[in-house]
């Protein structure tokens, strides 16, 4: 599994973040998969929660259409991350590749979490 994206795009009217992986694989996450996820000490209740991957419940987690799904801005963290700006002002998270990657929610790469 690659960690390396070679495109990220963010798709509002779709409320979807696409990034394309030097494999070709390409993950297409749901702006409130992202929000679920966040990687945040806040969002994970505290730094003892802290880890290099999501918990699975985010997966089955759904997130209401509001302005905490919302997204208003990504900037990138190095070469290494990105920064998601959410619209009720949220941006604590820094959702580094292998982060990403381990959050793809598409079925070959959950069943390859199952697996693990």
């Amino acid at each position: 599994m690659s960690e390396k994206p070679t495109g990220v795009t963010a798709n509002k009217s779709k409320k979807e973040f696409t990034v394309t992986w030097d494999d070709n694989h390409t993950s297409v996450y749901p702006f409130g998969l992202l929000r679920a996820a966040c990687p945040c000490a806040s969002c994970r209740g505290g730094h003892e929660n802290m880890k290099s991957e999501p918990d699975a419940e985010v997966f089955s987690r759904k997130m209401e259409d509001t302005s905490s799904t919302r997204l208003a801005n990504v900037v990138a963290v190095g070469s290494y991350a990105l920064t998601i700006v959410w619209e009720d002002g949220h941006d604590y998270g820094i959702y580094n590749w292998h982060y990403l990657r381990a959050l793809c929610p598409c079925a070959e790469c959950r069943g390859k979490a199952v697996k693990q």
